[in-house]
């Protein structure tokens, strides 16, 4: 379907116009009908499916279209994270350019600054907030905000905020909302707690699900089946001959993304390291550099697997296998955009097998296993059954051991995050320019 045959109202054609948005993604075709008729959705799609337009676009359409108190918040949209926030900002940015409406992004990790802006947006009434909840209720916490005028409650990566311990933080803000409002929530996966999030916050919503999609055939997937302590050598041996630019190494905890980073550092290599610990002016300037190849080598935590923009990566490795296959998708489908081509490397150990596995049976495929170099040492056998068996004994084994771990030896948590977007045309915005100045 194509946008222009979307009943959406002009000025947001234009910004589609101005943006090169032609033909609907199966989520805005479904939800964006559905959303203008005022109905509370409940909606199952990944990251990537282009599920922000999905929301944003009806949602400007009904403000501009019906009326509503200018001078109050009109809307909340809920994220997970800084980062999932600031870029539906920029696409709120890019679709409302014609527009009058004005947006304030509600997250931390900046400055004083940055508070002031947030706060001024939320007293004086920007129609758009768009939060992380912990922020959000710091705000709540410290005066009083009027939420009276709220016609739209969004819950975007809902699942991903459940997991993150903001149930409670929601319910608390919801609490403080009209009753009588449109609900919208958006969620990856669709577990029982998000089924009773939902029957509690949502009145007879539509139901929408999107099944998975499969990462593009223009991505060359091959994987190293190697043990833990080969990983280095193998990453050692893909650098060894040239330096490719534009490269994403992925990492599920934090310590191993700064070991790699360091080892790449020794190497020579042009590498940036980004992860939670990094700060947001840091985390900035880190995605600046490697926008403009100044760093050819990003290693990172999924937290950019779910955020970020970039169009010409040319090769994702997976230092280690990811827990979800959804997790797979998202990694890989940061190279191979726009049409282009891409690779992406896998490094499988033995424990890893069974969820490699998961995954190929989900790609309904084998995927390529490239032999391992030989002064690298031999590889183990490829038997996803077999280490499954083994990693159970084991655990079972080791149940003893784990109670009289140290207390200080916890596993590092991984880290999760949101949505690519497109790219959008600059526009001025009081609240917007001040918080990016603070930034």
């Amino acid at each position: 379907m194509l946008f222009t045959e979307l009943p959406l109202c002009e000025a947001l054609q234009q910004g589609l116009e101005a943006m090169n948005f032609t033909e609907t993604t199966p989520i805005q075709e479904q939800a964006i009908p559905v959303i203008l008729d005022k109905c509370d959705v409940i909606a199952c799609a990944q990251t990537g499916t282009g599920k922000t337009a999905a929301f944003l676009l009806p949602l400007l359409n009904n403000l501009q279209t019906e009326p509503h108190d200018e001078h109050k918040i009109n809307a909340i949209i809920m994220a997970p994270t800084r980062e999932l926030a600031q870029q539906i900002d920029q696409q709120m940015e890019g679709f409302s350019y014609f527009t009058p409406f004005s947006s304030v992004a509600v997250y931390g990790g900046n400055d004083g600054d940055a508070w002031d802006v947030q706060k001024r947006g939320l007293v004086s009434g920007a129609d758009v907030v768009i939060a992380t909840p912990g922020r959000l209720l710091s705000h709540i916490n410290l005066y009083k905000i009027d939420f009276s005028g709220v016609k739209y409650f969004i819950l975007d990566e809902a699942d991903r905020m459940l997991d993150m311990g903001f149930y409670d933080d929601i319910m608390k803000i919801e609490k403080l909302l009209p009753k009588d409002r449109q609900t919208i929530m958006f969620s990856a996966t669709m577990p029982p707690k998000i089924q009773q999030m939902a029957k509690t916050i949502l009145r007879n919503p539509k139901e929408i699900t999107i099944a998975i999609s499969r990462p593009p055939e223009t991505i060359l997937q091959s994987a190293y089946v190697c043990y833990e302590e080969q990983k280095p050598a193998i990453i050692k041996h893909l650098f060894a001959s040239k330096n490719p630019k534009k490269v994403i190494l992925f990492s599920g905890s934090k310590s191993k993304v700064k070991e790699i980073y360091r080892m790449l550092r020794k190497m020579g290599l042009s590498a940036g390291e980004m992860h939670s610990d990094l700060d947001q002016a840091q985390r900035d300037h880190i995605m600046h550099e490697f926008r403009n190849e100044r760093v050819n080598t990003l290693v990172a935590t999924d937290i950019v697997a779910r955020g970020i923009d970039i169009d010409d990566i040319s090769l994702v490795i997976n230092y280690d296998v990811p827990y979800e296959v959804e997790d797979y998708v998202h990694r890989i489908g940061r190279t191979a955009r726009a049409g282009d081509s891409g690779m992406a490397i896998t490094l499988v150990s033995p424990k890893e097998q069974f969820r490699f596995h998961r995954i190929e049976s989900f790609l309904e495929k084998d995927i390529y296993k490239i032999p391992l170099p030989s002064e690298i040492g031999t590889a183990p056998e490829y038997n996803p059954a077999k280490e499954r068996k083994s990693g159970k004994q084991g655990s079972s084994r080791n149940k003893k051991k784990v109670k009289t771990t140290s207390a200080t030896s916890k596993p590092q948590a991984t880290e999760k995050n949101s949505e690519s977007t497109n790219k959008v045309p600059r526009k001025k915005h009081f609240y917007r320019n001040h918080a990016n100045s603070s930034k």
